[in-house]
């Protein structure tokens, strides 16, 4: 698998994959499939156990980010951010070929291909090797979206967002009590709970962080998306 020779947080539709190396854990984004769906490795450095956030698209590409060596990360788990079909077209097959764990929250289980093997709630906590990552159910985009935080003892947190928070606004919402609902949560258990230096990875396009976002809160709640 190709990779960018620094991590930006930008990916082109398929070109080359981006890694950011943390102490314990690296993160590897990949732009997937026609609608530009991010998919993310999560692989903990001391027991080689992987992560997958959104088996999007493009499994054969998936599959190259473990490797094909005796010492490629083992994928043990595939996280599903919520139910629409863009973020899951490649669960089915990576989850066979690897006989992975599948997660997701009960609200969105049942619009899934695979029945989910463990169902998450909002304050749920998800191993990667020796490492967690925190669930943060984010209601609004779909009843069961979730993000994910690992929050780094040597750095800043990571959130891994899906579909509801990108730069410049929360993900689309179909009713005026949706949009209520996400950004409710979005302001409370998102930037209520965690600091400006926290970098954030959404299911589609350009990362960015909190502390660059929080000051247009009260301009997403105005103009109503």
């Amino acid at each position: 698998m190709e990779l960018q020779a620094e991590y930006t947080g930008h990916v082109e539709p398929g070109g080359a994959a981006a890694r950011r190396d943390l102490d314990a854990l690296t993160i590897t984004k990949i732009s997937v499939g026609p609608m530009d769906n991010n998919a993310y490795l999560l692989v903990c450095k001391s027991t080689g156990d992987a992560l997958l956030v959104d088996a999007a698209n493009d499994p054969e590409r998936l599959s190259d980010l473990l490797g094909h060596d005796e010492r490629r990360p083992r994928l043990r788990t595939i996280v599903t951010t919520h139910q629409h079909g863009d973020h899951w077209q490649a669960l089915g097959a990576v989850a066979g070929a690897t006989g992975c764990f599948t997660v997701a929250h009960p609200a969105d289980a049942d619009e899934l291909p695979v029945p989910p093997d463990r169902l998450v709630e909002h304050g749920d906590t998800i191993a990667v090797g020796d490492s967690e990552l925190s669930v943060i159910h984010l209601r609004g985009h779909t009843p069961g979206s979730i993000a994910l935080v690992y929050r780094d003892p040597a750095g800043h947190p990571h959130l891994f967002t899906g579909d509801s928070l990108f730069p410049g606004g929360v993900g689309r919402t179909t009713t005026p009590e949706d949009f209520k609902s996400l950004v409710d949560d979005v302001e409370t258990r998102v930037f209520g709970e965690l600091p400006d230096d926290t970098w954030f990875y959404p299911g589609h396009g350009d990362d960015s962080t909190l502390g660059a976002e929080r000051p247009k809160l009260a301009e997403w709640r105005e103009r109503g998306w």
